[in-house]
């Protein structure tokens, strides 16, 4: 029989240090084709125009609708326009998101394990999730590098994790970070990379351009009906935390503190909106139907915002940059600029690394 006095006394040091792996973090951006050939851009469009949390229509519908007629008629034209976003180190939504990760690998050093994937494509979710399970990760934290939550975003993120960890036999911790639209470094960091922009040229207006959705996924997402689509969004709350477009004014209003902007000087719109035969409306003003007006109204010099990304890429480059450049020249305007991403700026790096340790 052993004494009370002799009873080995437990310890952890060594042997529950021996139990602990590393914390995975999971970046996830939305996607990009493999090349900018119609085959690839094909592929891509085919998997995120049939996720049901980005067309909310049902499957029976969906598939026939956008594989057998919208995606063979607009990859063509897609591709085209990802060969001009295109550059030598390929796509920027992939190349900004692998430089974003190696570098928040080596800020938060040897006790964590940072994996990088995409909703749509390669480097796929399911591989990133293999490589933090193969190295026996303790838990897992997944930021979606979207800043406002929206269910075709983040959203589909979030299930399509779920979808894949629930068939694991282990299924580790998990914390998924949700939104960060009031975010401070995201926000400083943005503001930064405008007031950097400011000093170049004299601005009479800003404007902040975020991807739009239709306005029935906002109602669908409504906490007990608070959003109405009106003044509700003008606070932001328990109620609409996970609102798209309350988040995009909060986000809005919070660059606008920090750049030092009146309401007057400064119009929140959305962009990429999906035609479409049912004609269901979205999330408005629209940004190319804004910014054609402002020349009248002597807004002659425009600096632009996409606070919806953290990461250049075709809606930003392109549609921002290039296309709505275009359409403000002929409208009469005289100087279009809009402000770089985050992609992998050191103020970003330190904000992603803040926004891990506090999950």
């Amino acid at each position: 029989m052993i004494s009370p006095a002799s009873a080995p006394v437990p310890t952890t040091s060594s042997a529950s240090a021996s139990t602990r792996g590393r914390i995975g973090v999971l970046l996830v951006n939305l996607g990009t084709p493999d090349s900018p050939k119609t085959p690839d851009v094909r592929r891509y469009l085919n998997e995120f125009l049939t996720d049901a949390r980005v067309i909310d229509m049902p499957a029976a519908v969906r598939y026939p609708l956008f594989q057998g007629l919208v995606v063979p008629l607009r990859a063509p034209k897609s591709a085209k326009i990802y060969q001009q976003l295109w550059d030598e180190r390929g796509s920027p939504l992939l190349y900004h998101g692998l430089d974003l990760q190696k570098l928040v690998q080596e800020k938060l050093g040897k006790d964590y394990l940072v994996a990088f994937g995409m909703r749509y494509q390669n480097p796929s979710i399911e591989s990133a999730l293999q490589e933090l399970r193969d190295a026996a990760v303790e838990r897992i934290i997944v930021l979606p590098l979207f800043p406002q939550y929206a269910a075709a975003s983040t959203g589909s993120v979030q299930e399509k994790v779920m979808d894949i960890v629930g068939k694991w036999w282990v299924v580790p911790s998990i914390n998924f970070i949700g939104t960060f639209a009031d975010d401070p470094g995201f926000i400083q960091t943005f503001a930064h990379l405008g007031l950097e922009e400011m000093k170049k040229h004299d601005y009479d207006h800003v404007v902040f351009s975020y991807h739009g959705i239709p306005e029935r996924h906002v109602l669908k997402g409504s906490h007990k009906g608070h959003c109405k689509l009106g003044n509700c969004c003008n606070h932001y709350n328990k109620n609409n935390r996970y609102c798209y477009r309350a988040q995009c004014f909060a986000t809005s209003r919070l660059l606008a503190e920090a750049m030092g902007l009146t309401p007057e000087q400064y119009t929140v719109s959305f962009q990429s909106r999906l035609q479409s035969r049912l004609r269901d409306p979205w999330l408005q003003p629209y940004t190319d139907e804004v910014l054609k007006d402002m020349p009248a109204k002597g807004i002659k010099n425009v600096l632009a915002f996409s606070p919806a990304f953290v990461a250049d890429c075709l809606e930003t480059t392109i549609e921002v940059g290039a296309e709505f450049k275009e359409m403000f020249e002929q409208a009469g305007g005289a100087h279009w600029q809009l402000v770089p991403s985050l992609n992998s700026h050191p103020m970003w790096v330190d904000a992603v690394v803040d926004m891990i340790q506090q999950n």
